[in-house]
C-alpha cells in the first residue's frame, strides 16, 4: 500500500508593499542632482512630477515676490520654490511661502510653517485649488492663495477644518475669488492692502 502523500499548504498571500519617500530622504536625493532640471514635489511619501514652469508661470512667480516681500518684512522671509515641509511625508514646494524670521534661520533647516503660502497657476489649476489646497489645509496653512494666470483672478483660500469624512484631513472653509477692482489683506497683515491687479498679469 503507497504511503500516504504530504501535501504542504502554500504561504499566505501577501501583497507587495509600497515605499513611501520621507521628506529627508526626498531633500537628500534632490540634493544630489537626482532630479535636476525638473520640477517634482513630495505628497504623501510619493514624489510628483510637475510641469515645467512656462513664461507666464515665471511672470506670476516674480510679480508676486516683488509685491508681497516689501510688506512681508521684517519679520518674514520670502522662499521661492523652495521646501516647505509639512509632515514626514509631504513637502509641495510651494511657488512662495512666507515663513517666519530671516534667510539666516533656514542656513541648517527646511521650513515648516508659513505666515502665507502663494501658488502661480496655469496648466496645473485644478490641482492647485484641490488635492493641493488640502495639503496645505492640512498642514496648517491658513492663508493660501492661488493666482491664476490664464483667468487674471486671484483665488484665496482660509478657513481650514478637519472633515468629517476624513478625519486626518483637513479642507478649506473659505474660497475667495478676486478681481483687478478687489484688494486683499494677507491675515498675516490686517492693516496692509494689496491691490489685486498688482499680482496679475
Amino acid at each position: 500500500m503507497p504511503a500516504a502523500i504530504t501535501r504542504t499548504p502554500p504561504p499566505p498571500a501577501t501583497r507587495p508593499g509600497r515605499f513611501r519617500w520621507t521628506t529627508d530622504l526626498f531633500h537628500d536625493i534632490c540634493d544630489a542632482g537626482y532630479f535636476e532640471g525638473r520640477n517634482v514635489i513630495l505628497v504623501d511619501g510619493e514624489i510628483i512630477d510637475m510641469p515645467p514652469p512656462n513664461p507666464a508661470h515665471n511672470y506670476g512667480l516674480t510679480v508676486a515676490a516683488e509685491v508681497l516681500t516689501p510688506l512681508f518684512r521684517p519679520g518674514h522671509f520670502p522662499r521661492n520654490q523652495m521646501a516647505l515641509v509639512l509632515g514626514l511625508w509631504t513637502d509641495p514646494v510651494p511657488d512662495l511661502a512666507f515663513v517666519p524670521g530671516a534667510a539666516r534661520d533656514y542656513l541648517t533647516r527646511q521650513a515648516t510653517s508659513a505666515a502665507l503660502v502663494v501658488e502661480v497657476s496655469d496648466t496645473t489649476l485644478a490641482y492647485d485649488t484641490t488635492e493641493k489646497a488640502e495639503l496645505y489645509a492640512t498642514g496648517g496653512i491658513a492663508d493660501y492663495w492661488v493666482i491664476d494666470v490664464t483667468n487674471e483672478r486671484l483665488l484665496v483660500f482660509r478657513d481650514p477644518r478637519p472633515l468629517s469624512t476624513a478625519p486626518s484631513a483637513t479642507a478649506y472653509q473659505t474660497c475667495l475669488t478676486l478681481g483687478r477692482g478687489d484688494t486683499v489683506s494677507p491675515l498675516a497683515l490686517p492693516g496692509v492692502s494689496v491691490d489685486v491687479a498688482d499680482l496679475l498679469p
